[in-house]
């Protein structure tokens, strides 16, 4: 797998942190994913939790939040960022990738998955994610560009993203809405699922009890985690000094549901801030 941007590693230290961005708690899946492969790298986090859900905002409006949010973790001094959102890749990656140039690495969510779907078995595929996307087309245009003969059908779910948000978790509204989408005849054949939206992973089991063993769910943020270790390793940027990582999350709206997830996954200590750009 390759990287979508050439960088200049001059100045870049293995001992700078990694920069992750989410409209909100969604992000924190990859997060985890990278805390568990890469143990001794800090991390920054924003969670744009005063503007999501993103998959219902414009293209421009996406653009506008994720280059803002991409500026800040620069000043931060980030080594890496990574788009830990679907909707954000979909709709703003060129115009991120153009503000970074060659300062750092960009890492995206959909991409590396694409390409490992793309390169394996899988005859019929599907996609679930937010309207903004499913309307971009990116999951089959990426896929089928490494492998034209997979079928690709994508479903929007804009009603996940609110549920989790709001903390519904193995709760009788996040049933029916996963059976009533799941249910749906355009997933009707698909053999794999892949969860389009960083904060899908947060209803794994719901969704693999909904299928039993018939159908391959992706674990999207483990790919992404294993593309970022692959890319830092290329750029001599791993972080091996064995010291206790720090981790810190920016959040333009402070929520419980944030707070309570965040600190599930990486423990009590953790520094939440507010931030408003």
């Amino acid at each position: 797998m390759k990287t979508l941007n050439k960088v200049n590693i001059q100045g870049l230290s293995p001992n700078q942190p990694i920069g992750v961005f989410d409209s909100g708690v969604g992000g924190l899946t990859v997060a985890k994913e990278i805390k568990r492969l890469l143990p001794n790298e800090d991390l920054i986090y924003f969670g744009d939790t005063k503007h999501l859900p993103y998959g219902e905002k414009s293209k421009e409006a996406i653009v506008e939040y994720s280059t803002k949010i991409t500026n800040f973790l620069l000043e931060q001094n980030c080594k890496a960022i990574v788009i830990a959102c679907n909707t954000a890749t979909a709709n703003a990656l060129k115009e991120v990738l153009e503000l970074v140039a060659s300062r750092v690495p960009v890492i995206d969510v959909i991409n590396p998955v694409a390409e490992k779907v793309a390169y394996e078995i899988h005859t019929n595929v599907g996609v679930i994610a937010t309207k903004a996307t499913v309307n971009s087309g990116l999951y089959r245009k990426s896929i089928r560009k490494h492998n034209k003969f997979i079928k690709v059908d994508e479903l929007a779910t804009p009603l996940l993203v609110p549920a989790i948000e709001e903390g519904f978790k193995n709760h009788p509204i996040t049933h029916a809405i996963i059976y009533n989408y799941l249910s749906n005849n355009k997933l009707k054949n698909i053999e794999t699922l892949i969860l389009g939206c960083t904060h899908y992973p947060l209803l794994l089991d719901e969704i693999k009890q909904y299928y039993g063993n018939r159908v391959r769910v992706i674990d999207s943020p483990n790919i992404v985690a294993n593309q970022l270790k692959i890319i830092l390793d290329k750029y001599h940027l791993l972080n091996e000094q064995n010291h206790t990582p720090s981790y810190h999350f920016y959040l333009s709206d402070i929520t419980k549901n944030f707070e309570k997830i965040s600190r599930k996954f990486f423990g009590n200590k953790i520094s939440l801030e507010l931030k408003v750009l």
